[in-house]
């Protein structure tokens, strides 16, 4: 089991098994915060614990996800999607940068463009720990 916590710990995440590649976006939100995130849906292998606040994007009727993250130090925990898909299930994913550095360094990243092609993108190899160290 992973886990991940905000700055001040109010707020915290849980992901049970292996969380495979973790996926950096650049979209409009994830290039702001400087996520890396790992999926799951929500009341399965992910938990949240603790008091978060939500950021849905305005200025859109179909906005698809809420951004959740600590009221206190504002640490982007998760995000969760805003429409349960067609087998009832909510997707979530959550910032394997709030995890400790040493459990997550060798899990290689995903590239997504969240901001032109919603494509996957070639993968270059590179981990985590290249990102953070």
């Amino acid at each position: 089991m992973l886990t991940g916590s905000c700055h001040c710990g109010n707020a915290s995440w849980t992901l049970q098994g292996d969380p495979g590649s973790i996926t950096a976006c650049n979209c409009t939100l994830c290039r702001r915060y400087g996520t890396l995130w790992a999926y799951d849906y929500e009341g399965e292998r992910i938990a949240l614990t603790g008091q978060t606040a939500s950021y849905t994007r305005s200025g859109r009727e179909t906005s698809s996800l809420e951004i959740l993250f600590c009221p206190s130090c504002a640490c982007v925990l998760s995000w969760r999607g805003l429409r349960l898909q067609k087998d009832g299930r909510r997707r979530m994913a959550v910032n394997m940068r709030l995890a400790p550095p040493e459990l997550v360094a060798d899990l290689p990243i995903d590239h997504f463009d969240g901001l032109d092609t919603f494509k996957d993108l070639p993968s270059d190899g590179r981990c985590v720990r290249d990102l953070w160290f």
